[in-house]
């Protein structure tokens, strides 16, 4: 079994669901080396390769999110800032990272940020900064352990981080994906969406921020083509000021725009921070909810697997969409079939990959599977099991050969020995 080093934030939920994990299956605790640290140069790569010399055991790495520390935030704004370090200016592994950030922060301006709950501070700054950062562990990680194995590469990570890349390499691998409007540079205002729009005759689309993660930055907007009235459904709320900058925040709660202004203003703010914009293809539904799936592929393997309803189009967990499982839903053997091979054919676009969540809609009417999302850290799903497993036991089971035992079922649930969701 592979030695752990974790790169997260410690005291997490994803962490602690994982160290709970190795436990349960008696396994040491990963060693975590905190986003924190490392972005204040109190820990490095090589600081945390002490522990392991001479213990003959190959190494695993596992890279986590960012989120949900907002230190750790205001430091990768300021990684990203165009007067941070020159030696730390690496830029290699962003796909569009030729772009330049709006209204870029210097480093100064970035440390003085002040924390408020659901803030959008820089978003296309940010990604910067997190794509500088894994620009550095990747090449330190190389030289430092040659022999190792990443779980998901910082390259991938960031690729799959990148809606505009994502949809450009599923697409190239032939997976179906929703259709692009136009390519991001070709659409770099709110009056050239509309009018591509028109063009094209696509009058319902998503316009979501290119490195926003769950329902961050998406826009559900759609215009009727004989009167020109307009709709966008999104979780974006927003001040404006008379003497300083507009202030961009996410809501719990998506809400409905139908005025023109207000409507410019939240568009032009996402595509100046670098945007996808697909199609908006219409979702299956069960009653009169709408749905998509988020379905997990661990090791080339689908496995966990939720469905997520909501009265919006937007059905993103954490905004209290409900969930249920597949069978519940009404899904046909084959069709959950036709799932799990589109998920696996996602993830296996991204070849140095051995983890994703991704985001399956079946198309209303003929529920065809359509990917509209890949997801590096798509794996945390409360009370989902596969195999008796939860999904961080799975994947250490899966990626580390521990066999899975009949009868070994470790949730505090009892399950029967066959492929079940515990909802």
């Amino acid at each position: 079994m592979e030695q752990l080093i974790l790169i997260g934030n410690p005291d997490n939920r994803r962490t602690v669901r994982l160290q709970e994990a190795r436990k349960r299956l008696g396994l040491p605790p990963a060693y975590v080396l905190s986003y924190l640290e490392l972005l204040r140069g109190d820990q490095t790569l090589a600081g945390a390769a002490e522990p392991f010399k001479g213990a003959g055991r190959p190494l695993l790495l596992r890279l986590d999110a960012p989120g949900e520390h907002f230190e750790v935030e205001r430091l990768l704004i300021a990684l990203g800032a165009p007067d941070a370090p020159e030696e730390q200016r690496d830029d290699g592994l962003l796909p569009f990272g030729y772009r330049s950030d709006p209204q870029p922060m210097s480093v100064r301006t970035a440390l003085a940020l002040q924390e408020q709950h659901g803030r959008l501070y820089h978003p296309s700054q940010w990604f910067r900064g997190y794509g500088r950062l894994l620009a550095r562990l990747e090449r330190e990680a190389g030289q430092l352990w040659p022999a190792a194995r990443w779980m998901n590469m910082p390259s991938d990570v960031i690729g799959m981080f990148d809606k505009r890349h994502t949809h450009r390499v599923l697409s190239g691998a032939g997976v179906p994906v929703p259709r692009l409007l136009s390519f991001a540079e070709a659409i770099p205002d709110y009056e050239e969406l509309r009018e591509t729009m028109h063009r094209k005759r696509l009058y319902r689309v998503f316009v979501k921020l290119a490195s926003g993660s769950g329902a961050c930055g998406v826009i559900a907007y759609q215009i009727n083509p004989a009167t020109d009235a307009e709709l966008a459904i999104t979780t974006i709320g927003f001040e404006n000021y008379v003497a300083r900058p507009p202030l961009y925040y996410n809501a719990i709660k998506p809400r409905r725009y139908t005025e023109r202004k207000t409507i410019r203003q939240l568009i032009n703010w996402v595509l100046q921070h670098g945007a996808h914009v697909e199609q908006w293809v219409a979702k299956a539904s069960y009653g009169e909810r709408t749905f998509d799936i988020r379905q997990l592929v661990v090791g080339g393997e689908a496995c966990h697997s939720t469905a997520r309803l909501s009265r919006t189009p937007i059905t993103n967990l954490h905004l209290r969409s409900e969930r249920m499982s597949l069978d519940d839903v009404g899904l046909s053997a084959e069709i959950q079939a036709a799932v799990r091979t589109c998920a696996e054919r996602a993830v296996s676009a991204f070849s140095h990959s051995s983890v994703a969540g991704v985001d399956v809609l079946l198309s209303s009417g003929t529920y065809a599977p359509c990917v509209v999302d890949v997801n590096p850290f798509g794996d945390l799903l409360y009370h989902v099991s596969y195999e008796g497993a939860d999904t961080y036991e799975w994947e250490t089971r899966r990626l580390g050969g521990i066999p899975v035992l009949q009868g070994d079922l470790s949730m505090d649930s009892a399950a029967p020995d066959r492929k079940e969701q515990l909802l």
